[in-house]
């Protein structure tokens, strides 16, 4: 038993794999540039737009500048390790495929339940966020959607449930639900449709965080970045989970919240079996679009954190909620039109993360699907469209509960979270088939790769440690219910155990 647990799938069969052609096969139709916009569409949204005011107001207050080099410090290393995976692993499923051909089948299958926290629950963390900003368009027009309709059973109402009021708790978030079936429809139609849309989404958004960068920079108040790294204390948030606050580990903590942001470039690894010329390809728009977001990221948390006091992005009735375009309203005065315009390119861009997000996660079940390790049905391809779709309703109804129910904080920290676990998986597999398979052609090799691997491995290990205990427990438990799965299920349907 332990010998099939640790049963690894060659290279050989992932690369025929890959080159299949025919009724179950995924069409070649992205190229490099199409590659970097995936990941560009993917990190920049809810990271930037939503975590950097919750690691502020939560964690770190200004360091949050500090906490954004940390998580990049992180990304770059572990996107490294992803470059030379893909270039030379070229095959959909991201770090479940890696982690498959190198330390094994419990590993690989531990690593894609985890991935479910990468994609899935990131999809729903980003679709609550698109629904306040959502919500917040509707004001222009003179409506809104009732608080309880847009926020979960878990929350409670502001300025509800003390001094005599009765508390008010949300029911559920509709407008989330409502973007994950508009964008899951989409996905269905095909990703050459999808990565079109995203494209044009892209060059918004960056343009709309140049001009807050450029816009902004001189309505920075130096008060509100002196102390750059407040005092260390504790802090307890909404939900009444206390955690660390300023000092180096709210600075972890703070990192470990705004990693989140930088899942989006390994999202393009799930795409390998999508690309045109993969080895070329793969790390071009991995590290492509991570050296232009991480800049975009840094400066834009400098002016985000000196518009306006930690207090302002704490309070849910000021900047709690919709943060950057509340900013923008309140300490750029005359800028109303930036807010609003920035108001609706954050939808486009929510919209294209969550985009990202699931096509992510149906490639990599369909991986598993092929290898038996789950049903059949996550890897049956649409006649005419050539897509997963069966998966991607399935996933559409998982994300959905999550988006509904779950407040945004906690399903954001999950993601995080399991994101630095695959990170770390890929940084130590990329070691361990340098010394397995020396002779496999590499389109990207990593430079100093036990360095460069060891470090990754320290530096999300520590974002990890940051997150908290909370988060921990979450985590195991996540991996526990996975491990039930793999024992009940995976383990007698996988491929490689029907072939012994």
């Amino acid at each position: 038993m332990a010998g099939s647990l640790f049963r690894t799938k060659s290279i050989d069969r992932l690369m025929a794999d890959g080159a299949s052609t025919g009724e179950h096969a995924l069409k070649r139709t992205l190229g490099p540039m199409a590659l970097v916009a995936l990941g560009i569409g993917g990190i920049i949204g809810a990271g930037l737009f939503v975590r950097t005011a919750a690691a502020i107001a939560d964690r770190a207050g200004p360091s949050v500048v500090l906490a954004f080099l940390v998580a990049g410090v992180g990304c770059a290393f572990a996107g490294l390790c992803y470059a030379e995976f893909a270039s030379m692993i070229p095959i959909a499923g991201s770090a479940y495929t890696y982690s498959y051909a190198t330390m094994g089948e419990l590993v690989a299958w531990i690593i894609g339940w985890d991935l479910v926290l990468e994609y899935a629950v990131g999809a729903a963390t980003v679709s609550i966020a698109w629904s306040q900003y959502f919500n917040r368009v509707l004001g222009f027009f003179g409506l809104s959607i009732p608080w309880q309709w847009y926020h979960s059973p878990f929350q409670v109402m502001p300025d509800t449930g003390v001094n005599g009021v009765d508390a008010v708790h949300g029911i559920m978030n509709v407008p989330a639900v409502f973007i994950l079936f508009i964008l899951t429809l989409l996905l269905i139609r095909g990703t050459q449709q999808s990565a079109f849309v995203n494209g044009l989404i892209v060059i918004l958004k960056v343009s709309i965080v140049l001009m807050v960068i450029g816009l902004g920079w001189g309505f920075i108040n130096p008060a509100n970045h002196t102390p750059l790294i407040p005092e260390a204390t504790m802090h307890v948030n909404r939900e009444g989970i206390s955690h660390a606050y300023g000092g180096i580990m709210g600075i972890l903590g703070a990192a470990g919240v705004v990693f989140f942001a930088y899942i989006g470039f390994d999202a393009v690894s799930t795409a390998a079996q999508e690309a045109k010329n993969p080895s070329k390809d793969m790390p071009i728009g991995i590290l492509g679009s991570l050296v232009v977001c991480t800049v975009l990221y840094v400066l834009f948390s400098w002016v985000l954190s000196g518009l306006g006091p930690v207090s302002f992005f704490q309070d849910p009735k000021l900047g709690g909620e919709a943060s950057v375009a509340a900013a923008i309203t309140t300490f750029m005065p005359g800028y109303a039109w930036l807010s609003n315009f920035v108001t609706i390119a954050i939808l486009a861009g929510f919209s294209s993360v969550i985009l990202v997000m699931l096509l992510g996660q149906s490639r990599v079940f369909f991986s598993m699907s092929r290898d038996g390790l789950v049903p059949p049905v996550f890897s049956e391809v649409h006649p005419v469209y050539r897509t997963p779709h069966k998966s991607n309703w399935l996933f559409f109804v998982f994300t959905a509960l999550f988006g509904a129910f779950i407040p945004d904080d906690i399903v954001g920290e999950m993601t995080s979270i399991g994101t630095l676990f695959a990170f770390m998986l890929v940084c130590a597999g990329v070691w361990i088939m340098r010394v397995r398979r020396p002779d496999l052609p590499r389109g990207f090799a990593v430079p100093a790769l036990p360095v460069v691997a060891t470090l990754g491995i320290l530096v999300c290990g520590a974002m990890i440690y940051g997150l908290g205990w909370t988060n921990w427990l979450r985590l195991a438990g996540w991996l526990a219910i996975g491990m039930f799965i793999y024992i009940g299920y995976s383990r007698s349907h996988s491929k490689l155990n029907s072939e012994r």
